[in-house]
């Protein structure tokens, strides 16, 4: 199974990212969309994770990723078939062993193409078929060591005990494809019952979604809500699917029954896709209900921070009103980014809360920005469209800041910081000194705040010493010449970071008059300041 995955995802390149991201902007064209990827690739926790992924980085929505979800559980189901087409009417061996040849040939020629990728999913494939083989003929004789025959005990306590099996199975496979081969070659066996072998197949669907829990640990509420609605989906399905087994059941052998290659293992391929689809049909039309239910209890705390809580439409008829409203949100959005300048670098870019509050300040941002377009529309008197160039200009300094701490939260999260001699000290007193004018920077109203200009050329000093510093130690050997561009990028981030806050900051203090912004501010000093700005 992760050959098959893994190569099919690597030779399809791209394509599963334009898909995933293009092919789906409603709820049914991502349903569609969910299931062909995954009867292609094999495996819906790949895909699964995937859509979370493609949710963080915004190229679908939540709506959108509940309908790839749905896609690819009738997506998994297409294994079945292939199990039960395997152990019915082909020649395993025949099959397998010329995929599992041509597959070594891709890749050995291959190169680095996706023709080598491409190998490895044949590879797999006939991997795969020489394991159901396998499994078969395991079983077959597994009834003379273990009673399995035991454990299909019947009634309500057997369904339940089977639907563990199945979940327990694909957690430790962390595969419901694997587990769904493992669970029809033992009913294809005659080892456990229809029933059981039924309620287990119900458990696979169940057990997929540890693999969401897995992926979402330390993640973004938006990642969070996918898994969210991947598990009340496949809890949901499997819900109905045991309160109506005996009815479904009866169904599918009806239909099964039509076949001429009816068996145990075609009842439970049609059985596994039609209580999938039947889930689907439950909850497609609740899509949007259901998104709104997760918007609604999953990331209330940033959905708080990411809302304006001075920008008001109804201003929007005074912009001079407006404008105030405006400056005292970016004064929030300020503090926000200083706030996450001060706990990135405590935490030397690793502040496990950074996604969080990205996603809120960029929300926060968007919400400023389409209040500003709305604001440019109506007729601003002079005072309020010289201010506007310059409200923008704070938006994109702490847009800025931000970018620089997700660049440097992604680069450099395994560098070592312990430096030798000199560099260390150095480095020591530049972090130091970034905080310090964080926090100048943090209280507009204190007394140091018009000496920010000079607390920077102070930093610039600063930073070339350390500059300097790294230099010698990696020229001396005494620091190796990697770890030493390391560190020199870091730094000059961090620098970076700074300068971009307090220019945000500096801008929006010049939105207003300190003396009236602050009372207890002194006019020497705001004086000061204008002379150094």
């Amino acid at each position: 199974m992760r050959l098959m995955t893994k190569g099919l995802r690597n030779a399809a390149g791209n394509a599963l990212r334009t898909i995933l991201g293009k092919w789906t902007r409603t709820p049914l064209r991502g349903l569609f969309s969910g299931f062909m990827i995954t009867a292609l690739v094999q495996s819906s926790s790949a895909i699964t994770v995937a859509v979370i992924g493609f949710v963080n980085a915004g190229l679908m929505t939540l709506p959108q990723s509940v309908g790839v979800i749905f896609g690819s559980n009738i997506g998994t189901t297409v294994t079945s078939w292939i199990v039960a087409a395997v152990g019915v009417s082909v020649n395993v061996k025949a099959l397998a062993l010329p995929m599992v040849g041509l597959g070594a040939i891709l890749r050995l020629t291959g190169g680095e193409t996706r023709r080598k990728h491409l190998g490895d999913a044949l590879t797999g494939f006939g991997i795969f078929f020489l394991g159901i083989e396998t499994l078969q003929s395991t079983f077959q004789g597994l009834d003379r060591v273990v009673d399995l025959a035991a454990y299909n005990i019947g009634g309500v306590p057997g369904v339940l005990l089977f639907v563990a099996v199945g979940a327990i199975l694909t957690l430790l496979m962390q595969s419901s494809s694997a587990a769904m081969a493992l669970v029809l070659t033992a009913a294809m066996s005659g080892i456990v019952t229809l029933e059981s072998a039924a309620a287990a197949t119900i458990g696979t669907n169940i057990g997929t979604t540890s693999t969401a829990l897995f992926s979402v640990i330390g993640a973004t509420y938006n990642a969070k809500k996918v898994a969210a609605a991947h598990i009340i989906f496949n809890l949901g399905t499997g819900l109905v699917a045991l309160l109506t087994i005996p009815l479904l059941l009866k169904g599918v052998n009806l239909l099964a029954s039509l076949s001429p290659d009816y068996d145990t293992a075609t009842t439970l391929a049609l059985f596994h896709t039609v209580f999938n689809i039947l889930g689907v049909l439950l909850f497609l039309p609740f899509t949007h209900r259901l998104t709104a239910f997760l918007d609604r209890h999953i990331g209330r705390e940033l959905a708080e921070m990411g809302k304006p809580r001075y920008l008001d439409n109804n201003l929007l008829a005074t912009p001079s009103l407006a404008m105030d409203a405006l400056f005292m949100e970016l004064g929030r959005l300020g503090e926000m980014v200083r706030d996450t300048c001060r706990k990135a670098l405590a935490s030397r870019f690793r502040h496990p809360d950074f996604l969080k509050d990205r996603m809120a300040i960029e929300t926060l941002v968007a919400a400023i920005r389409a209040y500003c377009v709305k604001l440019q529309r109506s007729d601003l008197a002079d005072p309020a469209a010289v201010q506007m160039p310059a409200a923008l200009r704070v938006v994109q300094y702490y847009r800025k800041t931000l970018n620089i701490i997700a660049e440097v939260h992604q680069q450099h999260a395994d560098t070592d910081h312990n430096l030798p001699g000199m560099s260390g000290e150095s480095a020591r007193q530049f972090r130091r000194d970034v905080r310090t004018i964080l926090d100048v920077a943090h209280t507009p109203c204190a007394p140091e705040f018009p000496s920010l200009g000079k607390l920077m050329h102070e930093l610039d000093d600063q930073y070339h010493e350390l500059k300097d510093a790294l230099l010698k130690a990696g020229a001396q050997g005494s620091l190796e010449l990697d770890r030493m561009v390391s560190q020199l990028e870091y730094y000059s981030h961090v620098r970076q970071m700074c300068d971009q806050a307090v220019k945000g900051t500096t801008y929006w203090a010049r939105l207003r008059d300190i003396e009236l912004t602050c009372a207890s501010a002194d006019k020497d000093n705001e004086y000061a300041w204008k002379q150094e700005g």
